[in-house]
This record gives structure tokens, sequence and C-alpha cells, in this order.
């Protein structure tokens, strides 16, 4: 066995509040995303003046972190360089430098710039700084990232999902969006965002009023004020949430694992899906694939990862991956979008491939069962036995169409359940498998086992559910019991769509012990508070 390493947490050496307020200090000079990028002047300058200093719009952030190295993202205002520097400590003393790309207005000028030769499981501050064509240099922002250990250590990381949603955005009254900023001080080694990063068919509008009566008030933009369609409006739908302090802050100071969900592109939709005849205000493209193209466009140029990109033409990037964490942790992330079946196919009893498509399952069955890692959190964007249904696709005489993975019979396993079927049949001799979800707006932890399953052939297992971050929160929904599930613990209301000021806003916290190797899970409110912990063991 290897000796227990004192986690990267512990190793911090306290951060300054001074770090991280830096790392947001761009708030008064945010850019709307779809705002012109001034273009660089190809003529002569005037002789002893110097062109304006490029500007970082919208903080810095980090992602896909590994042992040795990390994605720095950032954007300019105008064309310029990314440059960026790493150190052990806030005064960069020793720093080692990057020169990364040109960011231009073909990326919406968003940039990221992968920085290696770190040490593993330590805590790295990171500097990013712009360089005009003439040299003229922005001010710079700072960051931190923690790299994944090596050797057997504590770790903790958040997750949760839900941004923006249901029109209720950043709101002055609250101070913003307080719940990121509540996640950045849980010092979380990394965040796994389990997708609904925007709400691209939720316009936000300037009052809504509450259950309660009262008045919510929101700050919004241009992009913001109906559903996004065009490629800007997406791209303005990820420029609004990092208008928010809290939100640039959080960024700023935990890197990201992210994963997308329906609302990056809109409501429960699935590939080749026509919205002709659908009740879809202010839409006037009807062909869901031209839609999720822009939308993926965006995520790529927005979020602090290198994935989602085409690698050849015709084929889109692949946003399903493993994350190792060291030898005590594996995050499968999964993609329950660009391979999804109809919703309304989710009754077929002869659906094998299901939301994952078949490369998918494979994958992550061979995944899951070559893992030596301690812990295999899988990352499910769309819970496995809560009834989700979708009533855009409904069809007259006919079984209503689904959104997630059950349906709410008793019965053995249908549509989307025959492929998670075989997935925990054949991965039941596999310890440790903890999935992690977002999406239905409560916090919540389920038990799963065969004895009272409709289908039996698996392992227990738990699934734990978190969010939403900033959206309205809803009731708990029912369980589909083909796998057994119960509900062990749920926090939500008792009527739908609660604002962020009254309430049930949540993250969740895993953290994984060194020396006993046991995962616990905290249920946290807005404030970070436990309000449910469960300590599991491997064996």
């Amino acid at each position: 066995m290897s000796p227990h390493v004192p986690s990267a947490l512990s190793r911090r050496t306290a951060l300054s509040r001074r770090t991280v307020l830096r790392a947001g200090a761009a708030g008064a000079l945010l850019i709307p995303a779809g705002t012109a990028i001034a273009a660089c002047s190809s003529g002569e300058t005037t002789p002893g003046v110097r062109r304006r200093r490029p500007t970082l719009t919208h903080g810095v952030a980090a992602g896909e972190v590994t042992t040795s190295g990390a994605l720095v993202w950032a954007r300019s205002d105008e064309p310029a360089r990314m440059l960026v520097e790493t150190a052990a400590t806030e005064s960069f003393a020793n720093a080692k430098a990057f020169r990364g790309p040109l960011l231009t207005p073909a990326s919406d000028g968003t940039g990221r710039v992968r920085v290696a030769g770190l040490e593993p499981g330590q805590t790295v501050h990171y500097r990013v700084t712009l360089e005009g064509d003439d040299g003229a240099r922005s001010e710079p922002l700072t960051g931190v990232l923690v790299t994944a250990p090596t050797a057997p250590s504590d770790i903790t990381f958040a997750w949760s999902g839900d941004v923006v949603g249901q029109g209720w955005g950043i709101n002055p009254d609250l101070g913003g969006m307080p719940i990121f900023g509540a996640v950045a001080d849980a010092r979380p080694d990394f965040f796994l965002h389990s997708g609904d990063a925007i709400y691209a068919d939720g316009p936000v509008e300037a009052t809504k009023k509450q259950n309660d009566g009262s008045i919510y008030r929101s700050l919004t933009t241009d992009a913001k004020s109906r559903p996004a369609q065009t490629l800007d409006e997406f791209r303005g739908n990820y420029a609004y949430n990092l208008t928010d302090e809290h939100y640039r802050r959080f960024a700023s100071s935990v890197a990201q694992i992210i994963s997308w969900d329906d609302h990056e592109v809109l409501n429960n939709w699935f590939p080749g899906e026509d919205l002709t005849g659908q009740d879809r205000d202010g839409y006037t493209e009807m062909n869901v694939d031209v839609l999720a193209g822009r939308a993926r466009q965006a995520w790529t140029e927005w979020q602090p990862s290198e994935l989602g990109r085409p690698t050849k033409p015709g084929e889109q990037g692949r946003l399903y991956r493993k994350v190792p964490y060291g030898p005590l942790l594996d995050v499968f992330v999964l993609d329950m979008r660009t391979y999804k079946d109809p919703n309304p196919n989710a009754w077929d009893g002869g659906d094998s491939d299901g939301l994952l498509g078949a490369e998918q399952t494979q994958w992550l069955i061979d995944g899951l069962n070559r893992s030596t890692a301690t812990w295999k959190v899988v990352a499910n964007d769309l819970p496995l036995s809560i009834v989700v249904p979708d009533k855009n696709t409904d069809r007259p005489r006919a079984r209503p169409s689904m959104e997630a993975v059950g349906q709410g019979d008793p019965v053995g396993p249908l549509g989307r359940e025959i492929a998670f079927s075989r997935i925990l049949s054949e991965t039941k001799e596999v310890p440790g498998i903890v999935y992690l979800t977002a999406d239905v707006h409560y916090t919540a932890a389920i038990s799963y086992e065969p004895d009272r399953a409709a289908y039996s052939d698996f392992s227990p297992f738990w699934e734990f559910v978190s969010g939403p971050l900033h959206a309205g929160a809803f009731p708990e929904s029912p369980l589909d019991t083909t796998f057994g599930a119960k509900y062990e613990f749920v926090h939500a209301p008792t009527t739908a769509d609660i604002s962020p000021a009254e309430g049930f806003q949540h993250f969740g916290k895993v953290s994984v012990s060194g020396s006993s190797r046991t995962l616990t899970v905290d249920l946290c409110d807005a404030t970070g508070k436990s309000l449910y912990r469960k300590e599991l063991t491997s064996e």
C-alpha cells in the first residue's frame, strides 16, 4: 500500500481573498458576447501614440486538470495573444511562462492554453495576460487550480447543475448568484458541472413574480431577452453568467469538469428533432440539429475544455471521457445528448442503444471494468430512475414521451433502461461505482437494491442528485422501480418553480479519504450547509 499523502487542500497555503477578488476584477469591464471585436489595424499608427491595451472581459477559468497540467481559459475584447504564467505561490516567483494562441473574432475572442510540467497534487497559481499586436499588455487576472495526485490522497470535489433557468436571472437584491461563492468557499479540488450550464431557451426579463407574490428582479442583456437561435445568442448566454462576480470568483478558484444537457440547446431536445407543431415560443428555426450545431460551437468556445471540436470534417468531437484523478478516483463523464434516441421511443422494447448509443455504452462498460481506482464516479446528466416526462413530443393516444431513462412502469427494462440494464449487469462485479446527476432541480439520495427491483441482475449502488445552482426549484418526481430505486433523502419544495430567492438551491460535495478509502457525500444548500450525509465503503 502506498503511504498516505495529505490532500492538496490541506497543503494549500491560505489563499488570500485578494487573490480571488483579483481574478474577478474584470466585472466593470465586461463586453457582451457577440459584440464585434476590434480588428487589428494594418495601417500606420501616429508616432508616439499607443493603441489601447486589450482587456480580459470575463475573468479566467481552468479545466481538464491532470497530474501535470491543466487548461486555462480567457476572453479578449480585441485580437491579442494569450499569455499564461504558473507558479507555486501568488507572488509568482520562479514562474513558468506559456505563450498561447491569438484570440480573434473567429472564436468570439475566447481561447485556452494547456499548461504543463506541473507537480502532481499541488495548488497552482496561474496568471493570464493579453498582448496586443503592438506589445501593449492587458491588466493580468489570476486564478488557482489543484493538479491531480499520483498517490492516495484526500480528495474533495463538488457537483451540481442548472444555471439561470426558468427566467430567474442574476439578482442584484441577492448580490447576484451567491451559491457560486459558497462553492468557491468550500474549496473543492475540482467542480463537476452536470449540465444545463446555460438556459439558452430561457429568456430573462427584468422582473418576474415569485410564488409568494413578491417581485424578483434580474439583470438582463440583449442575448438573454429571447431564446437563443443564432451563434451569437448562444455565446451571449455564457457571457451573461460570467457577468456575475460570484460566478467569476468560482470559475477562477475551482477547476471544472463540464458536461452538457438539454438547455445548452433547448428543453428536452434530441438529435433529428423537428420543432414544427410544438409549443416553442419565440423559435423560427425548427431544425434542432442546426440549433445544436451552433450551441456546441458556443460551448466549445466558452468552456475551459478542449473537447467537442470536430476531429475531422463531418464528425463531431467527442464529449464523453474518463477523467483519472489519482489511484482513488476515476470520473466517467457521459454525453446523454449527442447520441440520444427520440423521446417518444422511450417505451420501445427493442431499444438497445438508448441515451448513450452503442459505442458509448460499450466504452462505459469497458472503462468501469478496467478501472483500478477505488471509486468510479459516473457523471450522468440525466437521472437513472427519476421519471421526467417530455410533454413537447407527446403523441395522442400513445404512451407519454420521456426525457430521462425511467418511464415509471414497474416491469422489466424498456426503452433506455435496456442499455442501462446491460451496463449494470456487466459491471456488477466492479466495486465502488457511484452515480452523480442534476437535472431535476432538487437534491436527493437514491439507493438501488436488486431485492426490490423488477430487474435484479446487478449489485446495489447509489445515485445522488443535486441542483439547481441558480434556477427554479421543483417538487420531487416519482421513481421508476425497474432497478429497485428508493429515495433515502429528498430536499425539494412542494410547489413548482420556486425562485433562488425563496430557497431550495443546492450543490453536492464528495470527499474521498486517502487513509480509509471511504467516500462521503454531502448534499448541501446554497450556503454550503450539509442537509444530508452518506458515507460509503468500496467493499
